[in-house]
Parts: structure tokens; C-alpha cells; sequence
């Protein structure tokens, strides 16, 4: 279940489906996963092979949309709030390279 359809099912306290304040089972993990800090070269993207059973580029796809939501916000706001900020100055240096212009 993605973090859209969480939002959709109803929210707290859905047992069942592992939904609570709005973040099913999957997206809680994947924000705690995010909260932990790698220090060799590949070791994240074999714990995101092994844990959550997907790609790492489908990993990002998930988590870009995750952050967007209001539910991650508020179960996570630092979190949320760095890993937007980065994004954004990830996409800033992307645009400025398309450009040609030094940041």
C-alpha cells in the first residue's frame, strides 16, 4: 500500500491495513529508515534491497512522494522538513548545471 492510498483508507487506527495517523506500516518504516546515517558507499542501497524488497530507484520514487505528504510531516517534522531541503538543493545544483550557471 502506497502513502496515497494510506491517506485515502481512512487514517488512524486502521489495524488492519497498518494504518496509523494517515502512514501505513511501510511508510513509518521507511521514515525511520531514513533517519539513520550511512557511512560506507553502497551499504544503504543493499539495506533498501534487503528491508523493503525494492529498487533504489523505486525506494526515492516512494520517499519523494512520502515527504510530500501532510501525514509524514506530522509524524516526523524534522525529518520531513531536512529531507525536503534537500531535495530542493539537489534540484537547484540539477537546474543550475542544466544552465551553466555556478551555485
Amino acid at each position: 500500500m502506497d502513502s496515497a492510498h494510506a491517506a485515502q483508507d481512512g487514517g488512524a487506527g486502521n489495524a488492519e491495513g497498518g494504518v496509523t495517523d494517515g502512514l501505513c506500516r511501510r511508510d513509518r518504516e521507511i521514515l525511520a529508515f531514513e533517519r539513520q546515517w550511512w557511512k560506507y558507499a553502497g551499504a544503504k542501497e543493499q539495506a533498501i534491497r534487503e528491508l523493503f524488497d525494492m529498487s533504489t530507484t523505486r525506494y526515492y520514487q516512494v520517499l519523494n512522494a512520502l515527504i510530500d505528504t501532510p501525514c509524514a510531516l506530522a509524524a516526523d517534522p524534522m525529518l520531513v522538513k531536512r529531507l525536503r531541503r534537500l531535495r530542493a538543493s539537489r534540484q537547484r545544483q540539477r537546474s543550475a548545471r542544466r544552465l551553466g550557471i555556478e551555485v
